[in-house]
């Protein structure tokens, strides 16, 4: 008998536990919200505007732009123009033309609580259309004997020559004030086509660069200065 009492006493103060538990509110836990901003993000390459001030050789703008998608992805293009003049001692060209380059950027980097700062790999489509101007050229011989050189002053254009190039980038971009962003990135470049001149080759090309001793292979930088157009905020 006193088994079977110890038995339901047991029972009781289970029941009597459990309800006490159940009357117990849960816990909400609820999480902070951080918003980021999105919109068009618009700027210029200050490195080709310092260059054309200082190098006498040459003259370049562009206007760089970039949307953001989502929390790491960014649609991007530049849109530009340049003018350089290649002298060596055996020839001076003049090249010249406009150029468009389209792709996306990845942001690496994860900011903390409010800051919009990046550190990203982007890729590019990249084409141009320009003209290759001959103001002289000096004929090269291994027969030094004979001097002067043979050299033409007679000025050769040729217009509508186009280029077609792919590219990687790497760079960051830092927000200095409230939606103004520095940036910085180096540009790996794979020609895939271009149409040359009959006489000579295409020894620069706008948006592309230098073209090494006819490699397919280009490299580029730019300095950018940018303002992001606030359009909305997501969680």
């Amino acid at each position: 008998m006193l088994r079977i009492s110890s038995i339901f006493c047991m029972l009781w103060f289970c029941a009597t536990l459990s309800a006490q538990n159940d009357s117990i509110p849960e816990t909400v836990h609820d999480s902070t919200k951080i918003q980021q901003k999105f919109g068009l993000r618009l700027g210029a390459d200050i490195g080709k505007l310092g260059r054309s001030f200082l190098d006498d050789d040459y003259t370049g703008f562009e206007i760089i732009g970039d949307f953001r998608l989502t929390k790491k992805l960014y649609i991007a293009a530049e849109i530009g123009v340049e003018e350089k003049n290649t002298i060596t001692n055996y020839m001076d060209i003049t090249s010249s033309g406009s150029y468009l380059k389209a792709g996306v950027d990845y942001n690496m980097y994860e900011n903390w609580l409010d800051m919009d700062n990046m550190i990203f790999a982007g890729f590019r489509f990249g084409g141009s259309t320009f003209s290759q101007d001959l103001n002289s050229a000096t004929i090269y011989t291994t027969n030094q004997y004979w001097s002067p050189q043979l050299t033409s002053t007679d000025k050769i254009e040729v217009s509508g020559l186009s280029a077609f190039w792919a590219e990687i980038l790497l760079g960051i971009k830092a927000e200095l004030f409230k939606n103004l962003y520095m940036g910085l990135n180096v540009q790996l470049k794979i020609l895939a086509t271009e149409t040359k001149p009959d006489n000579f080759g295409n020894v620069y090309i706008p948006g592309y660069h230098k073209n090494y001793d006819n490699s397919p292979i280009g490299v580029g930088y730019s300095y950018t200065l940018s303002y992001r157009i606030p359009l909305y905020k997501k969680d």
